[in-house]
């Protein structure tokens, strides 16, 4: 009997061809969990602090908007998949997948020398579906940081000059499984369950002139990092007449516990002379100690925000956004995290949803965001900030009518850093692609 209720949520599959792009989509999550686990896209001298750099649970359709979610429950007039406040999962009435890429374009400057770098990777993919009694279910993977620095100086021992480097790389990432739930009209609430996964690999070179009498040393420590995390939202939405509506949400997550193991490892090498980028030869391992094995607590977060909409036509919001990093700390004697205090303010346009030209039905994202940022580097608090742009691009109709897919792209053109006290300043431009399926695999039913 209950196999019977639980079937009931479900309205059947259209068509065979969407039981195979759920059963692909499931099979490219899995691929993509396997390839992203050590992949890193940030090239960032910052990102050596904590986990590195924070991805948020941000998809391209919010991110063009400076970084809106708390209050996020519909986009251009559609359910959204915000996985940062799961409360809005109560509002889907079709199945989405959504799926991605990220890249970015870096330019690091010091002391008048400039750097620049580019890369791009898997961004996230994610499903949701609506359920019955006003609820909705959401899963996928995404990255949750990125370490990704390079430094390097020239020193001298016994009158010889070497090359010391400290460099680091890997990443951790997120699968999550989330419900919302609207129990009563204009309340909905809901929370994710994650799993936190991946390694960060940091690296201190020695490295000798080829013929000097000396092998190179490359010490490794790698942070293997595994635990779970749960963060919760509730939001509240109401109707205001003439198609205006308003919604505030509030999203937070517990003082998670995760565990840090790390290990050292030494190894000798020497300069391969055959090889035409002087690749390193492995001599010896001289090492491989168990560092540390510790439990560590992620930052009490709190975000506030709300949205204002007119029907499909425009939407504008604010978020407030808080987290709190002190007592967080992977290393041994490593520098003190503080808090990180954030603002975003954005909003979206659609000049005519019911045009026959293809710009008018398009929606236009602009946004600004702000952070004070948890890492202070000889004294200086870091500051990141970033003019953002997207756009919603409609996909045609296909035999079954309209299907309320798009293409989303964002971009984020910011600064991170300073170049007082001889610090390093980043100027950054982030790209986000994602396809929306937004599509009647699955359907709420209306009736019980």
């Amino acid at each position: 009997m209950n196999q019977i209720n639980m079937l009931k949520q479900f309205k059947p599959f259209l068509s065979y061809s969407r039981l195979l792009t759920l059963l692909g989509a499931s099979s490219l999550m899995f691929c993509s969990l396997q390839s992203s686990a050590q992949s890193s896209t940030s090239h960032s001298p910052y990102s050596q602090f904590g986990l590195g750099q924070m991805r948020e649970d941000l998809l391209p359709q919010t991110r063009g908007m400076g970084g809106l979610s708390t209050g996020v429950r519909y986009v251009g007039g559609l359910p959204s998949l915000n996985i940062a406040n799961p409360a809005s999962y109560s509002a889907f009435t079709r199945t989405i997948l959504d799926a991605g890429l990220y890249g970015n374009i870096t330019q690091l400057e010091k002391n008048g020398a400039k750097d620049n770098t580019a890369d791009f990777a898997f961004s996230h993919i994610t499903i949701g579906i609506p359920l019955a009694k006003a609820g909705g279910l959401s899963f996928g993977l995404m990255p949750f940081s990125d370490v990704g620095y390079n430094s390097s100086t020239i020193r001298q021992f016994e009158n010889i000059n070497y090359k010391s480097s400290l460099i680091g790389e890997g990443g951790v990432n997120k699968a999550y499984f989330g419900y919302g739930v609207s129990p009563i009209k204009g309340l909905s609430i809901g929370a994710n369950v994650g799993f936190l996964f991946g390694n960060l690999y940091d690296k201190a070179m020695i490295e000798f002139p080829y013929n000097a009498g000396y092998y190179n040393t490359v010490q490794t420590a790698t942070r293997r990092i595994r635990g779970a995390s749960v963060d919760y939202g509730v939001q509240y939405f109401k109707a205001l007449g003439n198609k205006m509506n308003f919604t505030i949400g509030y999203s937070g997550s517990l003082n998670n516990q995760i565990n840090n193991k790390t290990t050292s490892m030494v190894t000798l090498t020497e300069t391969d002379q055959s090889s035409d980028y002087g690749d390193q030869v492995a001599i010896d391992t001289s090492a491989f100690n168990l560092v540390s094995d510790r439990k560590v607590n992620l930052p009490l977060k709190h975000n506030v925000g709300f949205t204002i909409s007119k029907g499909v036509n425009w939407m504008v919001g604010a978020d407030f956004k808080y987290a709190d990093w002190s007592d967080f700390q992977t290393r041994e004697n490593e520098q003190k995290l503080g808090k990180n205090i954030g603002v975003a303010v954005g909003g979206q346009f659609k000049p005519d949803a019911t045009s026959l030209k293809y710009w008018n039905v398009i929606d236009y994202r602009l946004g600004f965001r702000y952070n004070k940022s948890h890492i202070s580097v000889e004294n200086n608090r870091l500051t990141d900030m970033a003019v953002t742009v997207g756009l919603g691009l409609p996909l045609s109709e296909t035999n079954f009518g309209r299907t309320f897919s798009s293409v989303n792209i964002s971009a984020e053109f910011g600064q991170q850093g300073t170049l007082k006290s001889n610090l390093i300043r980043e100027r950054y431009i982030n790209i986000n692609l994602g396809f929306t399926i937004n599509d009647a695999w699955f359907l709420r039913r209306s009736y019980d």
